[in-house]
């Protein structure tokens, strides 16, 4: 079917994503913080966290979505160096924010937020276009970028980095994006999961309940297959860009407000 038929353009995408990650740190930060205050008061909890789950699943479609964009503007950027300049300002402008809502601290040092995920994602993209034709240093650029996000621990550390390179590896076909993607996603995230908690006694089953859980962002591809290829009627960058930091400042005043 020709892509002119198809009606979401790249601004859409963004708008899905920015929606979705609202809902998903709502939950994470505001209403998490709900359930905390009303275990001493007799919350039914069962329904709290059916609640909580459900809200956390609709989140998980933003990060796929943000992957996919990441590529796609990887793919049609003119100036590179800019590109990851922006992402790697944005990171250290969000790190005050990120820990703030997740955290509760000015500076939390053991979890970085997902610009920097992004940014390594990038950077693996351009390491592979650098390397164009020669595999081995291809694969080791990548390998380097996600030991890197697992030894900062970003946020989705290295899965985050590999959907990015899975969207750009499978540019040519949509069955492509949507295998790799969802290999990366799946694998990716068990394998965080055991680095996060090797040691622990956990089980290789457990493992793979909790990779599972990241399934949900495979809703993500419904968007993403009527995808037009067209930017849409954009934002000036600055928006997108902000947003991410500003919303955390929202999230954590409000939680805040209700809950001190």
């Amino acid at each position: 079917m020709d892509r002119k038929y198809y009606s979401v353009s790249g601004s859409v995408l963004k708008n899905i994503a920015y929606i979705t990650m609202f809902i998903d740190h709502f939950f994470a930060i505001v209403f998490n913080a709900y359930i905390e205050a009303g275990v001493s008061e007799g919350l039914d909890m069962s329904k709290a966290d059916g609640i909580y789950d459900t809200g956390r699943a609709i989140g998980r479609i933003s990060f796929v979505i943000f992957a996919f964009v990441i590529a796609e503007g990887f793919i049609h950027t003119h100036n590179m160096r800019n590109y990851l300049l922006r992402l790697g300002l944005f990171a250290f402008i969000s790190e005050i924010p990120f820990d703030l809502a997740f955290y509760g601290e000015v500076f939390y040092k053991d979890k970085q937020n997902i610009y920097f995920t992004l940014y390594l994602g990038v950077l693996a993209l351009c390491l592979i276009k650098k390397f164009e034709g020669e595999i081995f240093l291809q694969i080791n650029g990548v390998i380097l970028c996600c030991v890197a996000a697992a030894v900062l621990n970003t946020d989705y550390m290295f899965m985050g980095v590999l959907l990015i390179v899975a969207f750009y590896v499978g540019r040519r076909s949509f069955n492509y994006r949507f295998v790799l993607g969802g290999i990366a996603l799946y694998f990716g995230i068990v394998m965080v999961y055991v680095v996060r908690y090797w040691g622990r006694g956990i089980g290789v089953k457990r493992y793979m309940e909790l990779g599972i859980s990241e399934l949900y962002g495979l809703f993500a591809f419904c968007f993403i297959y009527f995808y037009s290829g067209k930017k849409g009627r954009q934002l000036p960058k600055a928006c997108y860009y902000l947003f991410y930091p500003l919303h955390l400042l929202f999230l954590y005043k409000l939680k805040l407000v209700l809950f001190g």
